[in-house]
């Protein structure tokens, strides 16, 4: 029988009143016993404890985003989200009546820059608002909002926007809960816009690395083809450049005031808190704040789509199609059917039909199956890459095919019970961290929906039968979807524009406020830092000749168990793929799909891992599957059948798929950088040849693993139950008897000037320097700490203020040293610029004269220093990491928490400490260069002073 989408709901809603007379509610059977809070402004408040370290994960998710855009102001959600940041009347300014007069001069000359349409008119127009920003700028104090988040010991902090929601980040100590509430309840009551066009011009360059970013191109156009009216497709985040150019302040203020009220947002709180002081303290300063009536809205409907709709897209990546239905919101009937179809499709890599009858069988590069719930409306999606000899209508076609099986319910009766465990265990894994927990919560208000429809979701979930899904499937798929071609070409959509010239403000490092006095002046009692004790939190053992360690999993059912090998792809360079080609192979007894549904079944993952001086085979699952899961692990690995059929269509995917990556630029840069650092010669480009693959068998690489737990290596389990573990893994352990094989000695070059160029056809051009450093000192770190925190890194550092505040040179750019993680081998140092190419001579020339003396500014220095400590006073080492930590230290020669060690290294460390560090680590340094862009573009100019200038083949910097 078709079931009726009604359940008995084990999660209510009970409403009580604490100590303070504070109502709030809570929903039974709530295992994390979340409280929701509503002031009397309309302000919702979630909070929920979470013990693992004395620290809160804060989340303010306001109701608004780029669907709530003025159709001629597109992106203003978006920009307004960066000028948060910048501060208020009494954040970030040293004078704000002056200041304020100069801003309002400049708010007007917007609206006649928007208005006016000669561009030279224009152009001077801009020329006034760059003047009155010069004379504005002696008056801000930029990144003042950071340098208060900073002292509080913050961390994780950054805010993003997308269709209906614009979210504020922070994770901060729970003893600095009312300062963070202070700033917090200053920056949202009012809105001050300084230092405006340089921000702008920043997000014009995020703009251009969206340009630049391969899969929002096809999401954009997807989104266009399947919301043809409503805001989901027709206005993207960032927004129209033509909109990013002409800006209004007035309607910068006029959003802010409408959408930024308390009954619009949300604080979300999840940590070591109490509740009832929280929200006292919550209400003492948010509660002030007065509610106001939101704009009446009138909603988009689409009309349905009654044909599929076909758009084509070019960039210089590989080709790929991808395919999209439109659904109903978030929660509703259709769309929890969407995310269970999606599931029996791509459930994760594991079992799916696209796992099991495409990927699996090699029938194309890849596929995967999603489903996406928003607010209004959703929609369900494929991505299919196929073969260089497979069309994207070859490739559109054989994901269809897979659809087709669903509506004739040709999938195993297995399939739901079995998905529906999986989310049970996704869900226990997110909502374990206090981060989790945090974002699932944000994420509910977000979408309109109450915590008890949460958490009864599953329940919903557990009641549709095959039948349901099958029903849903013919009835939903039809032609009426949304289909994009990406065709490997040049990309004509791409927008080039002019450096607009920007005179570089002001930024006066050395100035606070009034208000960051206040903050800083203001004593909390010290959170005093806990270090670890391994010994007493790691329980050992042995079984036969291998050490077991346990580490108790205190928070919900889910165990791991590691097998820890002490050898890598330097021991042997044919491991990864080894591995690799494992995961398309079965045995005697089950084929590589019934391996793959088997696993499934029981709820157990795998996961092997390959690094240079390791392999990493993971199990996780519900602990009482863990046996089986390890007996089903080794029963694979010791009977794996060779399969040379099999083994030839994997090394044409492993070719093609390495073809693949010589299109990403992402992948490109990476391998120019790992090119520029270490050389022609390296494990990155030391990689089995086409030749080799084609010349050898599966067998060779099928002996490897049936003959790997013949070595030596140890496990770990994180579990409840350790003795019953021990029990049973003997059983599955035999006697070391083959020795490891000699690692292959990588040279470590020096940097000495070279300038490495990549030619890709891009709007920016990537920039990144390398220098090799001296040998890692352990007793370094401190310094390293706080040197990138004062120096190279994070939103108030030197770097970020003068590259993107001062000169709005680049969205993204920073200075960070690298401490390496084995002892006897050179610390790194790299600086990375992504800009327009007529931007990269003074974005160099800026960067080279903050490297050339560490600049001195001590107000900055102290804040770095104390952020460091409070940072790692509120830190705690909790869950696998308590055992995974002691495996990293031990490669640097210490056995103990070394974090006590760094922090006693900063709390002593002075500006000429630091100072010396910098003039003997880092100055001495000659630095490599790596280059990516359009190579007509670049000023070689520019180029040929970084040093002996060389374009690089991707086969030079890939090794293949």
């Amino acid at each position: 029988m078709k079931t009726e989408y009604m359940i008995d709901q084990k999660h209510k809603e009970t409403l009580h009143t604490d100590k303070n007379n504070y109502e709030y509610i809570t929903v039974t059977n709530d295992e994390n016993k979340v409280r929701i809070y509503t002031l009397k402004n309309g302000l919702k408040v979630f909070l929920a404890q979470n013990s693992d370290a004395p620290r809160i994960q804060t989340y303010i998710p306001v109701r608004t985003g780029s669907n709530n855009d003025p159709a001629d102001n597109t992106g203003l959600a978006h920009y307004l989200e960066h000028m948060m940041f910048k501060g208020t009347s009494r954040i970030g300014t040293q004078n704000w009546a002056k200041e304020k007069e100069l801003l309002d001069q400049i708010s007007a000359l917007y609206e006649d820059h928007k208005t006016e349409q000669d561009p030279e008119k224009k152009k001077e127009i801009y020329k006034k608002i760059d003047e009155l920003s010069q004379k504005a700028s002696q008056y801000a104090i930029a990144n003042e909002y950071d340098k208060a988040i900073s002292s509080l010991g913050a961390s994780g902090t950054n805010a993003h926007t997308w269709f209906d929601e614009t979210v504020y980040k922070n994770n901060i100590p729970n003893n600095e809960l009312e300062k963070w509430l202070k700033i917090e309840k200053e920056r949202f009551s009012e809105m001050v816009l300084r230092l405006f066009h340089t921000e702008l011009e920043s997000v014009y360059e995020e703009f251009n690395r969206a340009q630049d970013n391969d899969s929002r191109l096809v999401t954009y156009e997807l989104m266009d083809a399947l919301f043809p009216t409503h805001p989901n497709g027709q206005q993207t985040t960032i927004g129209k450049p033509e909109h990013l150019k002409n800006p209004s302040m007035k309607a910068i203020h006029k959003y802010f005031d409408e959408y930024y009220v308390p009954n619009n947002y949300a604080m979300v709180l999840v940590g070591d808190l109490d509740f009832e002081e929280t929200i006292q303290l919550v209400d003492q300063y948010f509660g002030t704040i007065p509610y106001k009536e939101l704009p009446k809205k009138t909603p988009v409907v689409e009309q349905p789509l009654t044909e599929i709709v076909k758009r084509t897209v070019k960039s210089p990546t590989t080709p790929r199609v991808q395919l999209a239905w439109r659904t109903d919101s978030y929660g509703t009937r259709e769309a929890i059917l969407a995310d269970i179809t999606a599931n029996i499709l791509s459930n994760r890599g594991e079992a799916g039909l696209l796992d099991l009858n495409i990927n699996q069988t090699q029938r194309m590069l890849w596929a995967q199956a999603f489903s996406v719930g928003l607010k209004q409306y959703g929609y369900f999606s494929i991505v299919a890459v196929p073969k260089e000899t497979q069309t994207l209508e070859e490739a559109e076609k054989m994901v269809l095919e897979q659809i087709e099986l669903i509506k004739k319910g040709d999938f195993p009766d297995w399939m739901l019970p079995a998905i529906i465990k999986d989310f049970k265990i996704q869900r226990l894994k997110s909502l374990e961290t206090a981060d989790g927990l945090a974002t699932n919560l944000y994420d509910t208000y977000i979408k309109g929906r109450s915590w008890e429809e949460e958490l009864n979701e599953l329940d919903e979930y557990q009641l549709f039968t095959k039948e349901d899904i099958v029903d849903f499937a013919q009835s939903f798929f039809k032609d009426n979807y949304a289909v994009i071609y990406k065709e490997k070409g040049v990309n004509d959509q791409l927008v080039r524009v002019d450096n607009p010239g920007i005179t570089p403000i002001k930024i006066n490092r050395d100035a606070q406020s009034e208000f960051l006095k206040e903050i800083i002046a203001e004593k909390t009692e010290d959170i005093q830092p806990e270090f670890i004790d391994y010994k007493k939190e790691i329980t050992t053992d042995t079984v036969k000749d291998k050490k077991l360690s346990f580490v108790r999993n205190k928070y919900n059912d889910i165990a791991q168990v590691h097998f820890i090998f002490p050898f890598g792809s330097d021991h042997d360079r044919d491991l990864g793929i080894s591995t690799q080609l494992l995961q398309y192979l079965g045995t005697q007894d089950f084929s590589p799909e019934d391996l793959k549904k088997e696993f499934f079944k029981i709820g157990v993952t795998n996961d092997f891992k390959t690094t240079n001086d390791q392999l990493l085979i993971s199990l996780s699952s519900l602990e009482e599957n863990m046996e089986k899961g390890v007996a089903l692990l080794q029963k694979w690995m010791y009977n794996v059948l060779p399969d040379d059929a099999i083994y030839r269509q994997f090394v044409e995917t492993v070719i093609e798929n390495r073809e693949a990556t010589k299109k990403d630029k992402n992948r490109i840069m990476t391998a120019l950088t790992n090119y520029t650092k270490l050389g022609s010669f390296s494990r990155y480009t030391d990689i089995i040849s086409k030749e080799e693959l084609e010349n050898s068998s599966a067998e060779v690489f099928t002996d490897r693993m049936k003959n790997l737990f013949k070595y030596r290596y140890e496990v770990f389990f994180y579990g409840k139950d350790f003795e019953n573990f021990k029990q049973y893994i003997g059983n599955y352990v035999e006697h070391e008897s083959f020795q490891i094989p000699e690692p292959k000695y990588y040279p470590e070059p020096e940097t000495n000037g070279n300038v490495y160029f990549t030619d890709y056809d891009m709007v920016q051009v990537e920039m990144s320097k390398v220098g090799k450093g001296h040998a890692v000192d352990t007793s370094n770190f401190g310094k390293i700490n706080v040197f990138n925190e004062y120096f190279g890194r994070g939103l108030s550092s030197i770097v970020f203020q003068e590259i993107r505040e001062s000169k709005s040179l680049a969205y993204s750019a920073y200075v960070s040293y690298a401490a390496n993680s084995e002892l006897g081998h050179p610390d790194y140092i790299t600086t990375y610029i992504g800009t327009q190419p007529d931007k990269l001579q003074t974005a160099v020339s800026t960067m080279s004269e903050l490297m050339n003396e560490l600049p001195e500014v001590p107000i900055q220095f102290e804040s770095a220093k104390n952020a460091a400590l409070k940072q790692i006073a509120s830190a705690r080492i909790t869950r696998n990491n308590i055992f995974f930590n002691t495996l990293r230290l031990k490669k640097l020669g210490i056995y103990h928490d070394f974090r006590k060690d760094i922090y006693g290294q900063i709390e002593n460390l002075t500006f000429e400490d630091l100072k010396s560090f910098y003039q003997t680590e880092i100055k001495p340094i000659h630095f490599n260069t790596a280059i990516i862009g359009k190579k007509e573009n670049l000023n070689m100019d520019a180029v040929n002073q970084m040093g002996t200038f060389k374009e690089l083949t991707l086969k030079e910097i890939f090794g293949h």
